[in-house]
């Protein structure tokens, strides 16, 4: 790429991200400038188009040494139809049903280059679907029975879906040039300021002095990185450099140690107060508070966080792996002495969000401006944030979106083809048919399909996505809205760590050098609780905290005693290696214990089967122990625990 063509390009992602910062700070209108919102979305589509084409390849044969001349046309006919779209809409969106010839060939310019970005940020399978969708239209009032639409002329659709608010311009758009964009622009600065080296050295300082101490500095900084991060790769790519070669040198397999930074990084997107952004877009979509959000995906994440960190600790034992030695764990109080600017952008987020009820955007922008602030008057061990510091940050933010702005608008395409054809009721009509009026059915076949639509997906797309198509089906056989939504959320993540494309996955396995498909089957059994819990509260929405105090911390505690105990049967370790039986019976101990007692009618029953079976099964284990029978680590345990350059 010449040197011209990167100053366009990140001439560009800068103006893309100030777009966005301007957008949230109300500046256009405190500038006496009043426009749609529609315009805007426009103007950063203009930016964002060229951006794509400039910066994605055609192919992955394609030279990347030089912009060709067809991606150079794409840029401009990209800048110049969205332009277009954005000074004329106040008159064009007005006449869907007359359908001027520049509207018209304006529209479909822009939604043919979204389609051909999209392929080549997002992949052919999303690109298929979005593809599908609109054939479906077209056709929709032809096929027989359940899916049949209504008949729908192309000039009309194609009208439809480029001008109206509920299509392409509509809220996917919006969440993702404001939301979305505003938390990833809070992350790059994060980032830059030397908070991932921050939150990496005080989770050593916290827990370095416990067996396993590797793995758990893993998942403590993994888990404090990944919820701004908005990126489950990224967050691998940014903490792995340090975590995997720790894990690595302590003992832990090649591949355990990738997994368990997969799984920790993909945690992330599922942990509050930020979620990756999907929190906020939920809390938009189901137009609740914000808060209800957070409080909701609390336990859950908690849960998903001590699975993991227990499977290490399990593993740790198994192998005989003990702690980080004294000389290499810094003292926590040093740490929080020079790192103590880190924790303040959160402070003033959550601050600014539950008690000043600022719009997350908003939220985002001024604490972004704290830790800039603070980055540069103060800084991290003797390092100051500078211009060329802000200016990264602008250009990587801008870079970093374009997929999810590709995605944004092509989910606006699909909820826009929904709305015209009436194809929406037909869809969730399929699938609670597929279903066959089996609740647990359907929700069997709507994480298979979260997890299949998520993969190679952004947490942002993945959610927006899965909130249009999956959603609603679970919705109207009768779930809880917030527990859809985090349910679909759930699966989608896990589409992160599940092969065949497991993009977390794949990218500890690149720092590791361990094989990516046994590092993805070894992520699955790390983060084991993701494919189970969401299960339990969509149908116990006590453990998203609805329903009486008392049921709530009954649900918490059985559920993490059924952590424990579920962990152990995975991991094959108490005290002693287990038997195959002994595993099974752990296992259904503790799924037993996870399982709400009000999941069902007699539901409080396995409860109690379960902690009995659980206490039987625990008490065993320390008399064995205190028999001598489990009290030295058998031999192979005893070679795992050399130096990783021994195995």
């Amino acid at each position: 790429m010449s040197a011209a063509t990167r100053g366009v390009t990140a001439v560009l992602a800068v103006a893309l991200t100030c777009g966005a910062i301007a957008w949230a700070a109300d500046l256009p209108q405190k500038l006496g400038l009043l426009l749609y919102t529609e315009q805007y979305l426009c103007g950063m589509l203009a930016v964002a188009l060229p951006l794509v084409y400039l910066t994605a390849r055609a192919s992955a044969s394609a030279r990347a040494d030089g912009v060709p001349w067809y991606d150079w046309s794409a840029a401009a006919a990209g800048f110049l139809a969205a332009s277009y779209m954005a000074l004329r809409y106040p008159v064009l969106a007005e006449l869907l049903a007359r359908r001027p010839l520049d509207g018209l060939a304006a529209g479909l310019v822009v939604m043919l280059l979204i389609v051909e970005g999209l392929r080549r940020t997002a992949g052919l399978v999303l690109t298929g679907i979005i593809v599908g969708f609109i054939a479906l239209a077209l056709v929709g009032h032809l096929i027989p029975g359940t899916l049949a639409g209504r008949p729908v002329d192309w000039d009309h659709l194609a009208y439809y879906l480029a001008w109206d608010p509920s299509a392409m311009l509509g809220t996917p758009m919006v969440v993702v040039t404001t939301i979305v964009t505003a938390y990833v622009f809070f992350g790059q600065v994060l980032l830059k300021s030397g908070g991932s080296a921050f939150f990496t050295e005080i989770s050593m300082a916290v827990v370095g002095r416990f067996r396993g101490g590797q793995a758990k500095i893993a998942v403590i900084a993994s888990g404090l990185f990944g919820s701004i991060s908005g990126s489950a790769v990224s967050n691998v790519v940014t903490t792995g450099v340090i975590t995997i070669p720790l894990m690595r040198g302590a003992g832990y397999r090649t591949v355990d140690a990738g997994a368990i930074e997969a799984v920790a990084s993909t945690g992330g997107q599922l942990m509050p107060p930020i979620m990756g952004a999907a929190a906020f877009i939920m809390a938009d979509f189901l137009q609740i508070p914000y808060a209800n959000v957070v409080i909701a995906a609390l336990i859950p994440a908690l849960l998903y966080y001590a699975a993991l960190f227990i499977v290490a600790d399990l593993e740790a034992g198994k192998r005989g792996i003990t702690r980080i030695p004294e000389a290499d764990i810094p003292r926590a109080w040093p740490v929080l002495k020079s790192g103590w600017i880190f924790p303040l952008p959160f402070a003033v987020l959550i601050g600014t969000l539950f008690f000043l009820n600022y719009s997350p955007e908003l939220a985002a922008l001024v604490s972004a401006v704290v830790i800039l602030a603070t980055g540069a008057l103060i800084g991290y061990r003797g390092k100051r944030l500078g211009w060329r510091d802000l200016l990264d940050a602008l250009r990587g933010t801008g870079i970093a979106v374009l997929d999810i702005f590709m995605i944004g608008a092509a989910a606006g395409l699909v909820i826009g083809v929904l709305n015209i054809s009436g194809l929406g009721f037909g869809l969730t009509l399929a699938l609670v048919k597929l279903g066959g009026g089996n609740a647990f059915v359907l929700l069997v076949i709507a994480a298979a399909v979260c997890i299949l639509l998520g993969m190679g997906m952004p947490t942002a797309g993945v959610y927006i996505l899965l909130s249009t198509l999956v959603a609603p089906a679970l919705v109207e056989v009768g779930f809880l809205p917030i527990a859809a939504h985090l349910f679909i959320l759930y699966f989608g993540m896990m589409s992160m760590i599940t092969p065949p494309v497991a993009i977390a996955a794949f990218a500890a396995a690149s720092l590791s050098g361990a094989d990516p498909m046994r590092t993805g089957f070894a992520a699955m059994r790390f983060g084991w609780l993701a494919y189970v819990i969401p299960f339990m509260f969509v149908f116990a929405p006590t453990l998203l905290m609805e329903g009486p105090a008392f049921a709530v911390v009954l649900a918490a505690i059985t559920a993490t005693l059924g952590v424990w105990l579920v962990s152990v049967g995975v991991v094959g370790y108490l005290a002693r290696p287990q038997t195959a039986l002994e595993r099974v019976l752990y296992v259904i101990s503790g799924i037993a214990l996870v399982t709400p007692a009000d999941a069902f009618p007699g539901a409080l029953a396995t409860d109690v089967a379960g902690f009995v079976l659980g206490v039987a099964l625990v008490a065993r284990e320390f008399l064995l122990r205190r028999r001598g029978q489990g009290g030295r680590l058998p031999r192979c345990s005893v070679t795992a625990a050399r130096p990783a350059r021994n195995i």
